[in-house]
């Protein structure tokens, strides 16, 4: 009371004293971890389509993070972990572009090179039919709504029965129901130990912690 009374008549920019804690606000937010909730009476899908749906979110408040992409990488990182044992597929931050590295994708394994974007583009296909010239299998995974898109320029350029596009929510959710061999129970620990697997890569390739996602109700 005492700083107000004597700073009173000291002009003020309310705008930008709102504008300083607003963006405290956000920063806030931003630091904590992604969450889901398990819940038996919700699809595999569903659990995939909230956590894309909350880094869509954090984004609006942060436009130059790109939470989603970079979660989708780590998410098919992790799950291709599980199914295969960690150690077989190199990972990468999901900064270090394809290019400068020489990679022929996101995650090699064998003859199949495995894409992960948000918004597929042109420069992907001819990374794709690159992969074709080299004897390699290409695979894009991408959200629901850049199916159609990447079918599209697929098409266009003649690829479209060479290039397998895949939707991300059901990559995922199909994975995890073979992992628990179909079972509730087993779901339930597969969808954990790729929550736990990503977690693991989050800490090992990122330097923001808050791409980290927590398990609400994870059981004891």
């Amino acid at each position: 009371m005492a700083f107000l009374n004597a700073n009173v008549a000291a002009p003020a920019d309310l705008d930008s004293v709102e504008e300083f804690w607003v963006a405290r606000v956000q920063d806030f937010f931003a630091g904590k971890p992604f969450k889901i909730r398990m819940d038996s009476a919700r699809g595999l899908r569903v659990l995939v389509r909230d956590l894309i749906a909350q880094t869509e979110e954090r984004r609006k408040a942060s436009p130059g993070v790109q939470y989603t992409g970079a979660m989708m990488q780590h998410l098919i990182g992790a799950k291709l972990d599980c199914a295969l044992g960690v150690g077989k597929i190199k990972h990468n931050g999901f900064s270090t572009a394809d290019a400068p590295t020489g990679r022929a994708g996101d995650f090699l394994i064998g003859d199949v090179a495995i894409h992960v974007t948000t918004t597929p583009g042109e420069s992907l296909l001819r990374k794709c039919a690159d992969n074709l010239n080299e004897n390699l299998r290409p695979i894009i995974v991408t959200l629901a709504k850049g199916v159609p898109v990447a079918e599209g320029l697929a098409e266009n350029i003649g690829l479209s029965e060479r290039v397998d596009i895949l939707e991300i929510e059901q990559f995922i959710a199909t994975n995890i129901y073979e992992l628990g061999g179909f079972a509730a129970e087993g779901q339930r620990t597969a969808t954990i130990s790729v929550v736990d697997r990503y977690n693991e890569l989050i800490a090992e390739f990122e330097t923001d912690p808050s791409f980290a996602i927590e398990i609400v109700n994870r059981p004891k």
